[in-house]
C-alpha cells in the first residue's frame, strides 16, 4: 500500500508539475525559470504543512506519503534546478545562476516557515 500511495501521488505532482510549466509558458516566463521556482516553493509551503501537521495529529502513514514523497515528491523539481542553475553558469550567465540560487533559496526557506505557522494555526498542539 506505502508504495502504491507513493506511486499515484508521484503522477499527480508530476502532472501538477507539467501544467505549471505550460502555465509559465503560456505567460511567456521563459528567460529564467519561473515555474521551477514555483514548484520548489509551493513543495517547500506544503511539506513543512504536512509533516507539521502530521506532527500535531494521527495521520495514516500512507496519507503521509502520499501527500510528501508522493504529490510533493512529483511536484518538486530540485534536480531540475541544479540543472537550470549549471546550464546559466555554463551559458555565460553567472548572475542568472546567482538569482536562481538566491530566489529558491530565500523563498523556499520562508515558504516553509510559512507552512510551519499554518500548521500551527490549522492543528494546534
Amino acid at each position: 500500500m506505502n508504495i502504491l500511495a507513493v506511486g499515484v501521488g508521484g503522477f499527480i505532482g508530476s502532472v501538477l508539475r507539467y501544467l505549471v510549466s505550460l502555465f509559465a509558458q503560456s505567460r511567456g516566463w521563459t528567460t529564467f525559470p519561473w515555474a521551477t521556482l514555483i514548484v520548489n516553493v509551493v513543495g517547500c509551503f506544503f511539506i513543512t504543512l504536512i509533516m507539521s501537521i502530521a506532527a500535531s495529529i494521527t495521520m495514516p502513514p500512507q496519507l503521509r506519503l502520499f501527500l510528501t514523497t508522493g504529490i510533493m515528491g512529483g511536484l518538486t523539481t530540485y534536480s531540475t534546478f541544479d540543472y537550470e542553475t549549471t546550464k546559466f553558469l555554463q551559458d555565460g550567465a553567472p548572475l542568472s545562476a546567482l538569482a536562481n540560487i538566491g530566489l529558491t533559496l530565500v523563498i523556499c526557506f520562508v515558504a516553509g516557515l510559512l507552512g510551519i505557522a499554518l500548521a500551527r494555526v490549522v492543528a494546534p498542539q
